[in-house]
């Protein structure tokens, strides 16, 4: 029966590896789609920000409860995962916790940190819940965001009844293992005195003492393939998940954009158009490719800003399966907070389900797929897009550096210069700035007249 275990567990994890790496290798090309952008400089500065943001969850702590509870459910699950290894182990080898016998001094301390947070996270949990779904937060719900539809709510429903699930597994296979112990049972005796009763667990005990030995070996065995398996199976969930921040959100902090907030990034386009005019040198780099005098690129031929994921930077991409969908962007957006359609997190969402959709593509028709869709118009509007007042709010409300404006921009730049769809308005504001060098219809010798009226009232 044993070795029959052992197969089954090996098999379970490496199917389990294969199908992660496979859904890694398919994000990772998906990503690639987008165009380059070098995000590998200032590798000091990059380093203290992703250890500032995004594992001391800096941003998080604008407000000190949720921050609180966010970090006992991230630190908590990620330390708990710890034992993983030591379950791993214990399947292949089929060996029953492999580790106490040679740190006996500091396992039954480990086992109770783990304990503790398994406890908080469950906890943590629940109150999520009930945020979502009794006190409906409003940037949850459907009826005041229309992103949030059947699935994403569904989807948070799923990873945190898991994570509940979870957590109770591993706390009630503690407590059985130790009922199992105390009796002497099997080779679970041969910890007796070695570990003792663990901190959480040891007061759910008496819920198996009703039990006889082969039930409780049943129920031991089960919680223990139902803990490693919702493990592998939770693992695999995430890669589909907005939960996929857990793995990118580290990444994606280091990669974030280091530019002083408010400073927009000149169109590399549009840059060579105007050196080239000016008549400023190109030099090359080490590398052989052309750079100006400032360090930049010169572009290539192409589109002006960006139709469909393919226009966007591959850190816009990242950025969109980065996306928690915790929704403080369109929370802090005042373009959503005044009824207009515009939400930052739709934005990223939308993003996403565009590469979701390429991938499905993909395994269809093979690489070469292309379809009729774009982006622009079949997923964001220019309704959405014309009413950003590009004030950086949702880049700063974000708790892992996602950068919603950014595909804005593009998006927005690709209607008004290559489909020359800008409202009115908006035009009319560009031919002051191109002819009067100011967004108002005033020559720039009459710009100081208010002062003469000042003096005349004086």
């Amino acid at each position: 029966m044993e070795i029959v275990q052992q197969i089954l567990f090996v098999l379970a994890l490496a199917a389990t590896g294969w199908y992660i790496a496979k859904r890694i290798g398919l994000i990772t090309r998906v990503i690639r789609l987008g165009r380059p952008e070098n995000r590998f400089d200032h590798a000091d500065e990059r380093l203290k920000t992703m250890l500032l943001v995004a594992f001391g969850q800096k941003k998080m702590f604008t407000n000190l409860l949720v921050g609180v509870m966010h970090f006992v459910i991230y630190a908590g699950f990620l330390i708990i995962n710890i034992e993983i290894l030591e379950i791993i182990l214990d399947g292949i080898l089929g060996t029953h916790r492999l580790f106490a016998p040679y740190i006996a001094p500091i396992y039954p301390v480990l086992i109770d940190v783990f304990e503790v947070l398994a406890f908080g996270v469950l906890t943590v949990c629940v109150v999520f819940l009930c945020r979502r779904f009794i006190a409906k937060v409003s940037r949850f719900q459907p009826e005041r965001h229309r992103e949030m539809t059947r699935w994403p709510r569904t989807d948070a429903a799923i990873i945190l009844m898991a994570e509940i699930l979870l957590m109770v597994a591993f706390l009630t296979w503690n407590a059985s293992d130790s009922v199992l112990r105390d009796r002497g049972v099997g080779h679970y005796a041969e910890l007796r005195g070695v570990v003792p009763d663990f901190l959480i667990s040891q007061f759910l005990k008496p819920l198996f003492a009703g039990f006889g030995d082969t039930s409780l070996i049943v129920y031991e065995r089960f919680s223990w393939w139902a803990h490693i398996l919702g493990i592998m199976a939770f693992a695999i969930y995430v890669t589909y998940s907005k939960h996929l921040h857990i793995a990118l959100g580290f990444p994606n902090v280091y990669f974030s954009d280091l530019q002083p907030k408010g400073e927009m990034q000149n169109m590399p386009e549009i840059t060579k158009e105007v050196q080239l005019a000016l008549g400023l040198p190109v030099t090359t780099d080490s590398d052989g490719s052309q750079t100006n005098d400032n360090g930049e690129q010169p572009a290539e031929v192409g589109r002006f800003g960006a139709k469909d994921v393919q226009d966007l930077k591959w850190i816009n991409l990242m950025n969109a399966y980065s996306c928690t969908e915790c929704g403080r962007c369109t929370a802090a957006c005042p373009a959503n907070i005044t009824g207009k359609k515009l939400s930052p997190r739709k934005i990223m969402m939308d993003t996403r389900d565009r590469l979701e959709e390429i991938q499905i593509g993909w395994k269809i028709h093979g690489y070469d797929y292309k379809d009729d869709k774009s982006l622009l118009n079949d997923y964001i509007t220019a309704e959405e897009l014309n009413a950003c007042t590009t004030c950086q709010a949702c880049v700063n409300a974000c708790p892992i550096n996602i950068n919603p404006l950014d595909i804005i921009l593009q998006l927005r730049r690709y209607r008004v210069m290559e489909e020359s769809q800008a409202p009115a308005s908006w035009n009319a504001m560009f031919s002051n700035i191109e002819n009067n060098m100011a967004p108002w219809k005033f020559s720039p010798a009459d710009r100081f007249n208010w002062a003469e009226q000042v003096n005349e009232v004086k």
